[in-house]
């Protein structure tokens, strides 16, 4: 025999301005950077072992030395859950990994711009492909590369340690940091926003 919990035990403890929500309302698509957004922002280099370049250049990817990045379980849960509310996250980068493409792979996100370093062309086209406009697009950066699709997007934010000038011009600031679930504090306000994020919660008490 199960027992149900009390209303009050159900009801979500997070909480947004009202004025973020009202910007969130109506967003289908999020664009996120990777490097300080999705990760700490650190890059972690090695030396190729014999034939590793070659092998890599051989599938596709771009040999840029990068063999390491550090993801957050958070934020991959957070942008999880976008896609089931309906909201596609897209990510745009000015780098490209195999460990990056894994990750995505992993967490079924099939819009992605790498090795981008003008992000505003890429945000457009996929707002093209999916028959969005920037009224429905939201974004999350932490430095200038960001700006261009942050100014535009309905909903813009920053992680807490983004740089001054991309904070500044943020609707909102998170209170975690790139890379310790910064994501996924953007992920919850526009969940919260879509009014999704209430029923979502519920699932998982239940």
């Amino acid at each position: 025999m199960t027992t149900a919990l009390p209303a009050a035990a159900a009801a979500p403890f997070l909480n947004f301005p009202p004025e973020l929500l009202l910007r969130g309302q109506g967003v289908k698509v999020a664009f996120f950077d990777v490097d300080g957004v999705l990760t700490d922002g650190g890059l972690y280099f090695s030396e190729y072992p014999d034939g590793h370049e070659q092998a890599g250049q051989a599938a596709g990817f771009r040999s840029s030395g990068e063999i390491i990045k550090r993801f957050n379980t958070l934020d991959g849960q957070g942008l999880k859950m976008l896609q089931e509310a309906g909201i596609a996250p897209v990510v745009i980068t000015g780098r490209d990994s195999a460990v990056l493409r894994a990750r995505l792979q992993a967490l079924g996100i099939t819009h992605a711009h790498f090795g981008t370093e003008n992000k505003r062309p890429a945000a457009e086209q996929t707002l093209a492909a999916l028959g969005l406009d920037w009224r429905a697009a939201a974004a999350m950066g932490d430095d200038w590369p960001d700006l261009p699709v942050m100014g535009r997007a309905a909903l813009s934010c920053a992680p807490a340690n983004a740089h001054l000038e991309v904070r500044q011009r943020a609707h909102h600031v998170t209170q975690s940091l790139g890379g310790q679930g910064a994501a996924r504090e953007f992920c919850d306000l526009l969940l919260v926003a879509s009014g999704r994020y209430a029923g979502m919660l519920r699932k998982h008490l239940a």
